[in-house]
């Protein structure tokens, strides 16, 4: 079974369901799964915030106090939670996050898409690294087993990998993804949004039949 998934290394619901996803696809031990990601941006108009966490940042563009972006952010951070994942809010910086998606795509060529999901979706959410920064995209890459010099190629030249990311977008507004996370399974079924675990679990026994 093959599973795409539109997702923004920015959304916080996005890792909470890879965590699902995963968890489901444990139940599952006989069968065989090809995970694609997808590049998928919550707000590409968005500039590098470096130094401004997440708290601060939504203060500041919806008008209210950093109390209030705090209470707001309760509910995702107790999810995540819920799911094994640790989110600080307090230090994610706000990045725009194509360049990561870039290298995402190269990741991919590499079939190390995966692993490159998950350690900027752990550096971004739980250790608070600056994903706006280049010495800090290319130590992430390596340790997820990409070469250096590729990494900065990619960073350095920014037409490099555009076109997958654009494609991915595209895509996506296709078959009318309106957001993150979206997986689609086998072209025949879908689920939006970060699910319980069930919900994955019941669409793939289905797609399975």
């Amino acid at each position: 079974m093959k599973i795409e998934i539109w997702s923004d290394i920015m959304c916080p619901f996005c890792y909470i369901g890879k965590r699902q996803l995963e968890t489901a696809l444990a139940e599952f031990p006989e069968s065989e799964f090809e995970i694609e990601w997808k590049s998928f941006q919550l707000d590409p108009t968005i500039t590098p915030q470096s130094g401004k966490d997440v708290y601060t940042f939504l203060a500041e563009r919806k008008g209210i106090s950093v109390e209030q972006s705090i209470e707001m952010h309760k509910g995702v951070v107790e999810r995540a939670k819920s799911v094994g994942l640790e989110y600080h809010f307090d230090k994610a910086i706000i990045s725009n996050s194509l360049t990561a998606h870039r290298i995402i795509q190269l990741a991919k060529t590499k079939n190390l898409g995966d692993a490159m999901e998950e350690i900027f979706f752990k550096a971004y959410f739980t250790e608070g690294r600056d994903l706006n920064d280049t010495q800090t995209l290319i130590e992430l890459a390596t340790k997820a087993g990409l070469d250096s010099n590729e990494v900065n190629e990619v960073i350095e030249n920014g037409n490099l990998y555009l076109k997958d990311v654009e494609s991915d977008i595209t895509e996506a507004q296709e078959i009318g993804v309106q957001g993150v996370p979206f997986f689609v399974f086998d072209r025949k079924y879908a689920v939006s949004g970060a699910q319980p675990v069930e919900a994955f679990v019941q669409t793939i026994k289905e797609g399975l039949k």
